[in-house]
């Protein structure tokens, strides 16, 4: 049993990446399906595919690499709000990730979203995580 999702998540990814793996499986939850989503349309990731089995089902991510240099396209993942810590941020309060360069992934009222996608809507809410 996991008791943090998220940090699984983002924990499956890193280490694929440092294992230089192509395609990375992750048990789904809507949750981890719209981070997936944020991901793809920010760049981050190849492509995604939303897999049903019979239980939960499977997200399958083909991880982006530079052509030349090998590296990956995500430098750092890093958790924010924990089980254990909560952080929470309303618009003008979020944190710019290294100077504007990254994103953070925000739960809000209004759904899952970027920082600069909730500071523009001007909602606040749990900081998930931060991607650079």
């Amino acid at each position: 049993m996991v008791t943090d999702p998220i940090a699984d998540y983002l924990t499956r990814i890193r280490n694929a990446q440092m294992a230089n793996h192509r395609i990375v499986e992750i048990p789904a939850s809507n949750l981890k399906k719209r981070i997936t989503e944020i991901l793809y349309d920010k760049g981050y990731i190849l492509k995604y595919k939303f897999e049903d089995d019979s239980k939960q089902g499977l997200i399958k991510i083909a991880l982006k690499y530079d052509a030349v240099t090998k590296l990956p396209a995500i430098q750092s993942l890093e958790r924010i709000s924990r089980p254990g810590l909560r952080s929470y941020a309303k618009p003008d309060e979020f944190k710019r990730v290294k100077n504007g360069l990254g994103i953070s992934i925000v739960s809000t009222s209004k759904g899952v979203m970027t920082d600069k996608e909730a500071k523009a809507q001007n909602v606040g809410g749990e900081v998930l995580c931060s991607i650079f």
